[in-house]
């Protein structure tokens, strides 16, 4: 059952859950989610199975697409629906303000995440700190926005966004600096994630198609498009005790097999290979 399952994740479960169950159906040992998506987000959520779980940190670094939907006039302690209201005023935000206001929040920046978030503070996350009343005191992190597309105005003071960025930025934190980008206050809606990296929301599987037993697993050489290099035995034992081996190749990354099986992603450097990713 080694391989990854995208999962259309429902609003109202955790990500975690979400893993558990995928676990549980496919009788896997262990999985994992690469990318948390909030409890009160939904869609594409890749789900790494036994070996693949290695690729956590691979897929970390990797962009994401949401869908989401902004309403400006007041906001909550969470930036979302599921917080308590804190502020309003009676601005009325007009789309060309909404235009005007988006290329300030595209390219590199520090984002400050909310204080509702699953960010780590002393080894305890800190929305259990806001829950319990305490003072959350986080740092602001580089992220980068690489484009906000405005689908459309739903109603007065509500607009659907279409969000490409960097991994770790927080979209709720792009409808705070929106809104007051535009003297107003803000709340996100909901959030839809549609990418991750190279894999799409199109090709996701609902849960109940996955009880169900109607599902993929994305094979992990797969995922990759590489050259594949077939080593002989005694070169696969000399891999996989990491002994580099030189070959006559143009440098870059080749899918490695031995023994009649896929072993990993190797690394090509003046002629010398070793593991950038093993599996075996």
């Amino acid at each position: 059952m080694t391989g990854i399952v995208l999962v259309n994740k429902p609003r109202g479960l955790s990500s975690n859950t979400t893993a558990n169950i995928v676990k549980a159906v496919t009788k896997s040992k262990k999985a994992g989610h690469l990318g948390t998506l909030d409890v009160a987000g939904e869609g594409l959520l890749p789900v790494a199975l036994d070996k693949a779980t290695t690729l956590f940190d691979y897929y970390l670094s990797k962009d994401k697409i949401y869908r989401t939907t902004f309403e400006f006039g007041y906001t909550t302690d969470t930036l979302d629906l599921e917080g308590q209201v804190t502020d309003k005023n009676e601005v009325i935000v007009t789309q060309k303000e909404v235009l005007n206001t988006i290329p300030k929040l595209v390219g590199k920046y520090p984002q400050m995440p909310p204080a509702y978030s699953a960010k780590k503070i002393n080894g305890q996350k800190a929305y259990d700190i806001a829950r319990a009343g305490g003072t959350v005191e986080l740092k602001p992190k580089e992220i980068e926005v690489y484009s906000i597309k405005l689908l459309q105005e739903i109603k007065q003071n509500v607009f659907e966004f279409e969000i490409h960025c960097s991994s770790g930025t927080y979209i709720r934190s792009i409808c705070r600096d929106m809104a007051s980008l535009l003297s107003t206050y803000g709340v996100m809606q909901c959030i839809l994630r549609t990418k991750c990296g190279d894999f799409d929301l199109k090709d996701a599987f609902t849960l109940e198609d996955i009880k169900a037993g109607k599902f993929k697993i994305i094979q992990l050489e797969d995922l990759f498009s590489y050259q594949n290099i077939v080593f002989n035995d005694q070169e696969t034992d000399k891999l996989l005790n990491g002994v580099w081996l030189n070959l006559k190749k143009e440098n870059g990354l080749y899918k490695a097999y031995g023994r009649n099986q896929f072993l990993g992603v190797i690394e090509l450097q003046s002629n010398t290979a070793k593991f950038k990713l093993r599996f075996i």
